[in-house]
């Protein structure tokens, strides 16, 4: 036997030592909970004590098979601290045989576990060896087998590029949902992972830098390292649709974490504005105004202009004694709180109790100390009600709304100098329904409706926010966000390159400023590590034409195909994209046919046509779902039509191009369009 069946051998023994740990842990839990392990607590001790060890058993449960670790750190004997001459395995959570024991497996986000990540031949931070394992999925189903190592021995100065194993994870096909990158992870990105919880931070990622993947894992982090200050507030991940969050569904839970809100930036002002529904489409004029970062200061002067002057003083009948306070009095008061900016509900309730402190420093001058009772009567009296109903009338944000929607003369009032005329025109109703109870809400609309919630009452914030793709984030959907993070924190994640809403960001600053962060750092990821180096390039092309200040993207990985299969005449064009897809097909991995949104059903009906049905390993779909996706290889069917296809047209070419990790085919029969051209010559087709 060899030294490296022998090593093999001991570290399959090892895993299975763990498996069996894993499985007493899950076992213990549930019985824990069955048999009420809170003898010695009661009442809610009790309840918060077995629902924590419900919650535990189903995490433990629902785990993905998989290996249990994915790398060793071994420690010199003469290294500082307490990790002199230990071994400590690394993976996805921490397993041990009991609580109070030593773990057989550290958690990758443990304090140890950050120099399997950082540790470098240059400075090895006291690790000897540093051990990478390759799995390989056994045999129907069964349990993946431990198949390779790969060690580097940092202290002896042994400087290695990346190895095989590191190489073959990274590269390895991607089929269904996102995967973790826990056992991949470089320096650059575990910088970002491990960052303060007090820290917002914007990550620039060209694509296929793991920007997502270090916005998942930095949510991870943060709930494992920080947990009774994160979870206390939530944590919430936010993406750009549904079939992107089907996506990277199961990215937190493959890393322990479950529970974890992944919404979209358009469930979560429907949750703010209680449920109403998106029952309009606006025009793109009427859109591109209410999603403008004036609207903000057009809604506060509608809602504030609601607060008036009082028209009399104020009399009080408290038994036969009656209290007055003066007009002037009264304006005062309405003075004071306007001038303390307020939420609009809290001002509201500070107008009602000044005028009642008012009365009661009366009263008490002249019979002594009130009771609770008598305030609160007082508060409730009728006149009191109505001096605050005149001055700081209670309302809505669909009456808000509303009213600007249908009365030009309101609306000019308090937009006529922020708006120009033809924009406050595309904001008004053609028709104005009788009532705002019977309004019909168009999803800029709910982003407006929870500006003026969040401006009456403040909406209930997260400790910590993931956002994803927000550089097509509007100024009113940032401020949406920003409100929910008051006292949190963000992660921002995006590329302006890949900006292809009307209102995409273009710069950071400006984008950050409305998100409430305007101090965030932002921290350009430019090296992809799955993208090979020549579907980068081609990629690359078109960032001249795209009007923004990001960096080129790189990739440290070669090999790769890309092609180029033209179709002589429109009708061949099915063809040529159903021989793409077959092509694809031979080869191992997803394949993601991309076209335009117009294009996609009668593409559906060709390849089914041809036999080729969507499934498992071919997915079609419009280019406008592309965003955030990834396929081992991906056929581009007619990229002038998706450059035509909207006025960013090119930047959505540009998302469509970097979608493949190993294979790019570009199928066309109209002219490609000039921006993708190499030194304006026509690629070769097949």
């Amino acid at each position: 036997m060899t030294s490296l069946d022998r090593e093999l051998s001991q570290e399959r023994a090892h895993h299975d030592a763990c498996r069996a740990a894993l499985t007493a842990m899950t076992e213990g839990a549930g019985t824990r909970v069955v048999h009420g392990e809170n003898a010695f607590a009661s009442g809610a001790d009790a309840e918060v004590l077995g629902y924590q060890l419900r919650s535990w058993a189903k995490e433990l449960r629902e785990l993905p098979e998989g290996p249990l670790f994915f790398g060793r750190l071994d420690f010199d004997a003469s290294a500082d601290g307490d990790h002199a001459g230990q071994s400590y395995h690394i993976g996805r959570r921490r397993i041990s045989e009991h609580p109070s024991a030593p773990p057989l497996v550290v958690d990758w986000r443990a304090p140890v576990s950050r120099r399997f990540y950082q540790a470098s031949a240059h400075d090895p931070q006291g690790v000897a060896v540093r051990r990478r394992f390759g799995w390989a999925q056994g045999s129907l189903g069964a349990a993946e087998d431990l198949t390779g190592l790969e060690d580097e021995h940092l202290t002896a100065g042994e400087a290695t590029g990346p190895g095989a194993i590191l190489t073959g994870e990274i590269e390895r096909p991607r089929v269904g949902p996102m995967r973790d990158i826990a056992a991949t992870i470089q320096p650059e990105q575990d910088d970002l992972v491990r960052s303060s919880p007090d820290r917002s931070i914007c990550v620039q990622g060209a694509p296929g830098t793991g920007k997502t993947a270090v916005g998942l894992h930095r949510a991870a982090y943060l709930l494992y390292t920080f947990p009774q200050r994160v979870e206390r507030r939530g944590l919430l991940v936010l993406g750009p649709n549904r079939t992107f969050l089907s996506y990277i569904c199961e990215v937190l839970p493959a890393l322990g974490e479950t529970g974890i809100r992944q919404s979209t930036v358009d469930e979560e002002v429907v949750r703010g504005t209680r449920g109403h529904e998106v029952r309009a489409v606006d025009d793109p004029a009427a859109a591109a105004v209410k999603h403008d970062a004036r609207m903000a200061e057009v809604l506060r002067r509608a809602l504030y202009g609601r607060v008036g002057e009082p028209l009399n003083s104020l009399a009080v009948r408290d038994g036969s004694y009656t209290w007055r306070l003066s007009e002037g009095a009264l304006a005062e008061i309405v003075a004071t709180v306007r001038a303390e900016a307020p939420p609009y509900a809290v001002g509201r309730e500070r107008v009602r109790s000044r005028a009642v402190r008012a009365i009661q420093l009366r009263a008490e001058g002249r019979a002594g100390p009130m009771n609770n009772t008598w305030l609160r009567k007082l508060a409730r009296a009728r006149p009191i009600t109505e001096y605050v109903d005149a001055v700081w009338p209670k309302v809505t944000p669909q009456e808000v709304l509303a009213e600007l929607f249908s009365d030009p003369d309101a609306l000019d009032a308090v937009a006529g100098n922020v708006l120009g005329p033809d924009e406050r025109k595309a904001l008004l109703w053609a028709r104005p329904p009788r009532s705002w109870k019977s309004a019909k809400w168009s999803a800029a609309d709910l982003v407006l409706l929870d500006e003026v919630a969040g401006l009456i009452e403040h909406p209930e914030g997260y400790g910590h926010i993931v956002v994803d793709e927000a550089q097509d984030l509007s100024p009113m959907q940032c401020r949406a966000i920003g409100r929910r993070a008051a006292f949190g924190s963000l992660t921002v994640l995006g590329d302006l390159a890949q900006g292809t809403t009307p209102w995409a960001a273009r710069s950071w600053s400006a984008q950050l400023a409305h998100l409430g962060k305007p101090d965030a750092a932002v921290v350009p990821l430019t090296t992809g590590f799955r993208v090979p180096a020549v579907l980068v390039a081609v990629a690359n092309r078109l960032l001249p034409a795209l009007d923004v200040d990001v960096p080129a993207g790189q990739s440290l990985r070669g090999g790769g195909q890309l092609a180029y299969r033209r179709a002589d005449a429109p009708g061949e064009l099915a063809g040529a994209v159903a021989a793409a897809v077959r092509a694809a097909l031979g080869r191992e991995g997803s394949v993601g046919v991309i076209a335009a949104d117009r294009d996609v059903a009668a593409l559906r009906a060709d390849l089914a046509a041809a036999g080729l049905t969507e499934g498992l390993r071919v997915a079609v779909l419009p280019a406008t779902l592309a965003k955030g996706l990834e396929y081992d290889h991906v056929v581009a069917v007619e990229p002038a039509a998706i450059a035509a296809a909207e006025d960013r047209g090119l930047h959505r070419l540009y998302v469509v191009l970097t979608r493949a990790v190993s294979g790019l085919e570009i199928v066309h029969s109209r002219p490609l369009p000039q921006a993708l051209l190499a030194a304006g010559r026509m690629p070769r087709s097949n």
